[in-house]
């Protein structure tokens, strides 16, 4: 640009505006993994021709929440090459900027003195790139930590109840022209939609008065990252919800290109949904051409230009509905193929000449959404063999759909659902619940809701075992509270239970859906172990030689050794099972480990078992008197057979050590546990609530009463004797 271009622009703030970028998304797909980083840096590239002041990102930067090293060198690269130059920056940021941005350094970033910043972007996080962790960090983080994008608009919620969240605008300033830059990051559409119906919940902080610049003189922008209005007006955000006073909003989160500002009646405000830069669902709203807009700003007055993306691979896209095809034979599946294949054939000629004279011509994306009713269908997988290598996903070509009795509206709302088929929707959830007559016995369905989208959202590994260990941890203390849970028999204990959900969900709905009421965490995770272990009395102890040592509240055992306290009943139960970890490796966790992690959690107390456990210990204590072999479990356990059994002590012992769960079967035959016709607590669920896990079930009295031992054998598994 030249002199007299920039006296034109002294007063123009130029802003380019995008979102939805995905960078990562197919990031394994040998055709389509690049285009993602194509498209933004071709985004970065038409910041840098128009000479623009910053660049502007409307959320989900990133397509996945932790995304891969390879992405995020990428994406650095990127902002790298177009991002730091010496090109100086032409307006201010005259707001409190440790508000606006926080990070450790609390500045935009082209005043750092270290770098050189010649293009700023300012970016919020979308639902795909949120916050998440103990530290509530993003992987925009990163990118600001490197200091090369501006990451704002992330709230705290704070008060009680829904929430409450306050929006501190950016102000900027370009000579005459003064901009107030309000950003939110993704919120649950739910909990977001109640806050602004709620009210105080949502403040926004307007610009001070200045000297010569009165309130009016600020032109006002909102960048959000929600769904818009659908069929549950509950599960997104209405734009009659936003101030009167905003004069602008970038909407992303909304794939569906639809750039052009238009106007909310009643409002005064304009709205531009700029959608996504790369094609992440195959429908019809992701097949139009994409853009993105450049936007000039001079006093109150805008000026948009929407500019076309080039690099986009080509998708097109139809829709076939077979029953209105006179060529097709119902009966005739080769009927179906040929006319398909001629669709299929129409829509590859049509990219290529909508290609034009580009140098370099990408496979198209091509989708037939094929309405079947009335016919047969065919193995989708098998029709797109033929394309591979002149369409981009031969795999995916065809879906095959059925008309909806409600009409063909409905069947237009399922495609926009479909533009996030990775979104899982809480609402959804429990209506499908609902529908089903489905009656949660153990566990809140707003529970598993909060766990789900935690594991497919935020990809977090640990969600469902800390809702169960939660949960059951809530159960056990609440039944705890009776002053003898050993005595409940077993329809007491599904009573209790049902009782205990009925209080946690009652306690639930004073709280925010998505409010967070377990986490998966390590450290929360030794919480609720250290808990268990203070309260219960149990503890457990792990090293890198044994996968599990069960210790009972009371006494303590060793092992490879003889302790003065008597052997435990968990711990001749499992006979020499708990050798099996050496072979597996030690860092991979057993499914031992992750078992008595849960059991001890629970606050499982193995001394409080039964009558029969104590009565086996007994027999056991006596037997090791006259045991001389170094393995105290297995050894004492075939004295306690041999006494019971009346069988040679040294070929018994022999033979237990071969064997992993022969031993505590014998042994059950010396001792009864309850009284006749009284019930017995070998249930799945009476061992989960009263300290009997899968590892234990061969303490269980009846099993040992009415199952002979099962034969022994020599070579059964490898075993090891302590030392």
């Amino acid at each position: 640009m030249g002199g007299s271009s920039r006296e034109e622009f002294s007063d123009t703030l130029r802003i380019l505006i995008a979102t939805d970028c995905h960078l990562g998304y197919l990031e394994k797909d040998e055709v389509r993994r690049h285009d993602s980083f194509q498209a933004f840096n071709e985004i970065c590239s038409i910041a840098e021709q128009k000479n623009v002041d910053f660049v502007l990102l409307g959320g989900d930067l990133f397509h996945e929440n932790k995304p891969s090293r390879s992405t995020l060198v990428k994406a650095i690269e990127i902002l790298r090459r177009h991002c730091l130059s010496d090109q100086p920056v032409q307006f201010q940021v005259v707001s409190d900027q440790t508000v606006n941005f926080a990070n450790m350094f609390g500045h935009v970033n082209y005043e750092d003195p270290h770098f050189n910043v010649g293009l700023p972007v300012f970016s919020i996080h979308g639902n795909h790139d949120d916050p998440a962790g103990v530290d509530n960090l993003s992987a925009v983080d990163i990118l600001s930590a490197c200091n090369l994008v501006n990451y704002f608009g992330k709230m705290v919620l704070g008060g009680s109840g829904v929430g409450q969240i306050s929006l501190s605008p950016i102000l900027i300033r370009k000579g005459a022209t003064s901009v107030a830059l309000y950003g939110l990051g993704n919120i649950r559409d739910e909990r977001l939609n109640r806050m602004f119906q709620t009210p105080h919940a949502v403040q926004w902080i307007r610009p001070e008065s200045q000297e010569g610049l009165q309130l009016s003189d600020w032109f006002n922008i909102l960048v959000l990252h929600q769904n818009r209005v659908k069929a549950n007006p509950k599960n997104a955000i209405n734009e009659h919800m936003l101030p009167e006073f905003l004069d602008f909003i970038v909407w992303g989160h909304e794939h569906e290109c639809l750039v052009d500002p238009q106007e909310v009646l009643g409002k005064g405000f304009h709205i531009t949904q700029p959608g996504s830069s790369v094609a992440t669902s195959l429908i019809d709203g992701e097949s139009k051409p994409k853009h993105v807009l450049l936007l000039e700003i001079k006093g109150n007055q805008y000026r948009p230009t929407k500019i076309p993306l080039t690099s986009v691979r080509p998708f097109e896209y139809t829709e076939v509905v077979l029953k209105d095809e006179p060529e097709i034979d119902p009966n005739d599946q080769n009927s179906i193929l040929e006319r398909l294949d001629e669709v299929v054939r129409r829509l590859i000629d049509k990219s290529r000449s909508n290609a034009g004279n580009r140098s370099e011509f990408k496979l198209p994306l091509v989708r037939i959404k094929v309405d079947y009713s009335g016919f047969m269908t065919i193995n989708p997988q098998k029709f797109g063999q033929k394309y591979v290598g002149k369409v981009a996903n031969p795999q995916d070509i065809l879906i095959f759909t059925k008309a909806s009795k409600k009409g063909r509206s409905e069947g237009k709302f399922d495609d926009s659902e479909r533009l996030r088929p990775e979104e899982l929707n809480q609402q959804n959830i429990e209506a499908l619940v609902a529908e089903n007559n489905l009656k949660m016995e153990i566990l809140p369905v707003n529970d598993l809701d909060v766990a789900l989208h935690e594991f497919v959202n935020k990809d977090d590994k640990n969600a469902f075992h800390s809702c169960v260990l939660y949960n059951l941890q809530e159960t056990r203390n609440k039944i705890a509270m009776d002053s003898d849970p050993l005595k409940f028999e077993e329809e007491d204990l599904i009573l209790k239970v049902g009782e205990c959900l009925e209080e946690r969900q009652k306690e639930r709905s004073t709280l925010p859906k998505d409010s967070s009421r377990f986490t998966s965490t390590a450290s929360s995770l030794e919480g609720f172990r250290g808990k268990s272990a203070a309260g219960l009395g149990s503890a457990v102890s792990f090293s890198d030689d044994e996968d599990t040592t069960q210790m009972t509240g009371s006494k303590s055992t060793g092992r490879g050794r003889r302790a003065s306290a008597k052997p435990s009943s968990s711990e001749v139960g499992k006979g020499k099972t708990s050798t099996r970890g050496r072979g597996r490796g030690r860092g991979r966790g057993s499914t031992n480990l992750k078992q008595t992690t849960l059991d001890t959690a629970l606050g499982i107390r193995h001394s409080q078992r039964s009558a029969s456990a104590s009565a086996s210990a007994a027999v056991r204590s006596i037997a090791d008197d006259d045991d001389d072999v170094d393995d105290v479990n297995s050894n004492s356990s075939e004295e306690a057979i041999n006494e019971i059994d009346n069988s040679s002590e040294n070929e018994e012992s022999v033979q237990g050590r071969g064997r992993k769960r022969a031993a505590p079967r014998g042994r059950g035959r010396g001792s009864t546990q309850s009284k006749r016709g009284k019930k017995t607590d070998s249930t799945p669920i009476y061992r989960m609530l009263m300290n009997q896990n899968d590892d234990d079930d061969d303490d269980d009295v009846t099993k040992r009463f009415n199952k002979p031992p099962p034969r022994v054998t020599r070579n059964y598994g490898a075993l090891r004797r302590g030392n």
